[in-house]
């Protein structure tokens, strides 16, 4: 197999086909040319492209991210894990927002089971608070 068409493709990588145009829209994959007839053809190397991006996305890197590591290649080790550790911290970040909130939700709905005011809701209340998680 030295080429594919696009669904071929789409279905090695396991992806739609709208998703390899969308990513050929954003530069992450070259667009071969069309021939005058017939379908374009890629290469069998875009279906490790296509594997590339969908396991950096898992890692939480936005196509932004992924076209930045792509463009550095395999020999800027360096900067790939600069780059890394920069989206490691952001990744940090977003887990002690995310606990912050679990504690916030775990005491609301704790207030709720202990209050005995049926006419007002403690959940809705500490929601109107000013104050409440910083706003």
């Amino acid at each position: 197999m030295k080429s594919l068409t696009i669904g071929r493709l789409a279905k090695q990588a396991d992806v739609n086909i709208e998703t390899v145009r969308h990513y050929q829209r954003q530069g992450l994959i070259m667009e071969p040319a069309k021939p005058e007839h017939g379908f374009r053809q890629y290469p069998v190397s875009a279906i490790d492209r296509l594997r590339f991006i969908k396991r950096a996305k898992k890692l939480g890197f936005s196509l932004k991210e992924i076209k930045q590591l792509l463009e550095l290649g395999g020999s800027h080790c360096k900067d790939i894990q600069i780059l890394a550790e920069e989206k490691q911290r952001r990744i940090h970040q977003q887990i002690e927002g995310l606990r912050t909130i679990q504690l916030a939700l775990d005491e609301m709905i704790s207030s709720c089971k202990t209050s005995e005011n049926a006419d007002q809701c403690a959940f809705i209340d500490t929601l109107c608070q000013k104050g409440f998680l910083d706003d």
